[in-house]
């Protein structure tokens, strides 16, 4: 037998010998080890070993992404928002957060929006055409930590929810970089970045990222290379 105290594998003679699926004690050069028998006769050896190694590699890959992610965004603190119907700009928020290491936090109205779609684009072209300023679930706590702020949203009626401009006009945003990004269903960018700087004061911006809704949910490899692009990250 080869590897017994490398912890490797090693074929038993047939299936199922040293009982499927068991657990037994062995003695090798390094003392005593837990032993597993799996379905197809393999003998994975030291079973406690294996366990410290993969939770040590656990823990190190971890913190090895964490401090990418931080340092990446050269110390700045990152706060990513973002306002989503069907998911499509969340999918987008999340890799933003996974390679930028930000907080995330969801704009939601205090009123939900129609499950029905038709529904909730007539009063989404409503709320538009009246300068509604919808009543907003939750608050960001201490807004005044973050460097970097990034607002997703999708294009309702060819600029962004009336929600994103309730969360907006909600904060000093002054001396914060601010990062809009943008799902479409086809309608394209259209006013939905003038007007996200047009209601987020004297805030510093950077350009925007659009895509189209059908398209978010494999957008990483996009998404990163626009974060370079505007160097948020390296």
């Amino acid at each position: 037998m080869y590897g017994e105290d490398r912890g490797e594998a090693e074929k038993v003679g047939r299936t199922g010998e040293k009982g499927e699926g068991k657990r037994f004690g062995s003695f090798a050069g390094s003392g005593f080890q837990e032993n597993f028998c799996t379905k197809d006769g393999v003998v994975l050896h030291n079973l406690n070993g294996m366990k410290l190694v993969l939770f040590t590699f656990l823990v190190m890959s971890g913190f090895c992404m964490n401090a990418e992610a931080q340092s990446s965004t050269q110390g700045k603190k990152v706060l990513v928002a973002y306002f989503s119907r069907s998911g499509n700009t969340r999918a987008v928020a999340e890799d933003i957060q996974k390679l930028t290491g930000g907080d995330m936090f969801e704009i939601q109205t205090s009123r939900p929006y129609p499950a029905e779609y038709h529904a909730c684009t007539v009063l989404a072209k409503k709320e538009k055409e009246e300068g509604t300023r919808p009543a907003l679930k939750t608050k960001v706590e201490n807004m005044g930590q973050y460097d970097v702020v990034f607002v997703g949203y999708p294009n309702w009626w060819g600029t962004m929810p009336m929600a994103v401009v309730t969360f907006l006009e909600g904060y000093d945003l002054a001396g914060k970089k601010l990062v809009p990004f943008c799902t479409h269903g086809g309608g394209g960018e259209q006013r939905c970045f003038t007007d996200f700087v047009k209601y987020s004061g004297k805030a510093a911006h950077k350009p925007g990222f659009l895509i189209g809704g059908g398209e978010a949910r494999g957008a990483r490899k996009q998404v990163e290379s626009w974060l370079k692009e505007i160097e948020v990250v390296q």
